[in-house]
């Protein structure tokens, strides 16, 4: 209802809506925007963030090297996984499993391989890009379930900013078009415009299909129904269980090496099996090597195509190779899926991005950056549009005041934070025992010291010190990375690793927009008439005017 007593239109109801569902869970909302985001190249993070991976470069012969290394570490296995190398990762990582292994992830046992020389690599204790990515959903520092809860009703506040949004702004589209340099509220309302505007289908596709991935949380009813409460064989049935094949796997293989002890079976080189693969697959070749039942006579390998082109997991092809002979076999045929688990596969491909080739990741990273600045941006508006009111007062009203101090901690403390928690990684002694856990209470106390800062700090002073400690931290990273263990950046770009070399251009791409941005808060403050109407700008002059001759 209006002052006047009449009632408000849909736009300005929805104006409302859009304000305060953007505003109340705004800086959880960043947060979550910002680390996934980042999330986009976990792979990366996690590699840049374990040094001792980084002089490994792979070759031709790397998966040669590889099964050889496996001989020597797990003769007895079950099962052999090798991720080779890709534009990702630079090191092998190798996987198997021991006859009697518990199943699932509790039973299989991990080892990094270097590319080139098959040695095993020991790489020092951390969560990676694995923390961001959790923080992104679950926000780690409470319970799971209390976390995905949170962010779940955060995202759906931001589906309905996101509509609210549409609603509101009639001329989103004209205004998009738009851009008012150095006019206070105008400027930053152009911004906030844009930015939404530009990616706006993926802001929608983004926060649609993350709410669907909590969906079973947040709406349980119907699998309570129909599964009477045992969730574990709904999710069984939605991922397609495979029932008991790895017992099954497990006892074929002590069979085989029984059979072994009198046959002495050994593998076929896997140089041929590759090029026959490279044949099936010229633009992305093997991504993983998988061999059931080393050294026995009933061996097969499978050799899976790299990064599958479908959304669903397992979207990949798969060549099958008597291990043994070498002849090639026919390929189990994947389990046939139903229209809900192949709707509900192509959601989560979608959110997590796992159709992408490295130019669509891009694209989706600088998409997730361009929300991070929309979300950013409104929360910075809601500040500055309330400028006259405030100056009008004399004073900050606590819930301005308020606003303000999380703004600052949000934002710019977030950079501060991200930026420790990857300066801790290198300066954190190696041999220390739960050091990953040390890497990342770095990062909640630095994003705390920076809330207590923005407490104390004048508002424009806090922005402007934190903005500038995160440019220096991250431009410093590169270096950092060169003189504790990594590889430098020039080596990294010459030798084509450019998981390491990205990474290191990325912060300092980050170092620069965090520098930009505390160098245009530095400047003086707008004038308080590029803010106001042609008819406030006249009683502001003659308001200065009567100042001047008094």
């Amino acid at each position: 209802m209006r002052p006047d007593g009449k009632a408000e239109g849909l736009r300005q109801s929805m104006s409302w809506l859009h304000t305060w569902s953007g505003l109340v869970l705004g800086w959880l909302l960043y947060a979550v925007f910002f680390t996934g985001t980042l999330s986009y190249f976990v792979d990366e993070i996690s590699n840049w963030m374990r040094p001792e991976l980084h002089k490994s470069v792979p070759n031709e012969m790397t998966a040669e090297r590889a099964i050889k290394a496996m001989e020597k570490i797990a003769p007895g296995a079950s099962t052999w996984t090798l991720n080779l190398p890709d534009e990702r990762q630079t090191a092998v990582e190798a996987s198997w499993r021991m006859p009697g292994a518990a199943v699932g992830r509790g039973g299989t046992q991990r080892a990094y391989l270097d590319a080139g020389t098959g040695e095993k690599i020991e790489p020092r204790e951390t969560r990676g890009g694995s923390f961001l990515y959790r923080f992104h959903f679950e926000l780690y520092a409470m319970p799971r379930t209390w976390g995905r809860w949170i962010v779940g009703v955060a995202t759906m506040f931001m589906l309905v900013a996101i509509i609210s949004g549409v609603i509101t702004h009639k001329k989103i589209f004209t205004e998009f078009f738009t851009f008012r340099p150095r006019k206070g509220q105008r400027s930053w309302l152009d911004a906030h415009n844009a930015t939404a505007v530009v990616a706006l289908p993926f802001h929608l596709v983004i926060t649609f299909s993350g709410l669907l991935l909590l969906m079973f949380m947040l709406m349980p009813s119907g699998v309570h129904a129909v599964y009477q409460g045992d969730t574990q064989q709904f999710f069984a049935e939605s991922r397609g269980g495979r029932g008991g094949g790895a017992q099954d796997r497990e006892g074929g293989g002590r069979a085989g090496r029984t059979l072994d002890a009198v046959a002495g079976g050994m593998l076929t080189p896997i140089g041929p099996l590759l090029q026959i693969a490279q044949a099936q697959w010229p633009e992305r070749g093997v991504g993983s090597i998988v061999v059931q039942q080393p050294g026995s006579s009933r061996s097969t390998i499978e050799l899976r195509e790299q990064g599958g082109r479908g959304l669903s997991r397992g979207g990949g092809e798969m060549l099958v190779f008597d291990g043994q002979t070498g002849e090639a076999k026919t390929a189990q045929q994947p389990r046939k899926q139903s229209p809900a688990q192949m709707v509900s596969g192509a959601m989560t491909g979608v959110h997590m991005g796992r159709f992408a080739d490295p130019s669509v990741r891009w694209l989706l990273f600088l998409s997730g950056v361009i929300g991070t600045v929309m979300a950013g941006s409104g929360m910075v508006l809601w500040v500055v549009k309330r400028q006259p009111e405030r100056r009008k007062l004399g004073r900050t009203p606590s819930g301005h005041r308020l606003v303000e101090v999380l703004n600052v901690a949000a934002i710019a403390g977030l950079s501060v934070a991200t930026a420790t928690y990857f300066w801790a990684n290198r300066l954190v002694p190696v041999g220390l025992e739960g050091r990953s856990d040390v890497e990342i209470s770095c990062f909640f106390w630095a994003w705390g010291a920076c809330l207590m800062h923005a407490i104390v700090r004048p508002h424009r002073q806090s922005w402007l010190e934190q903005l500038g400690l995160a440019a220096l931290a991250f431009a410093l990273l590169p270096l950092l990375n060169a003189f504790t263990g990594g590889v430098p950046l020039p080596v990294a770009m010459a030798q084509d690793q450019w998981s390491i070399a990205g990474f290191d251009l990325v912060v300092l791409c980050l170092a620069a927009l965090h520098g930009y941005a505390a160098w245009k808060v530095s400047a003086p403050p707008v004038a308080a008439s590029s803010t106001i109407g042609k008819g406030g700008r006249l009683r502001h002059a003659v308001v200065q005017a009567a100042e001047r001759q008094s």
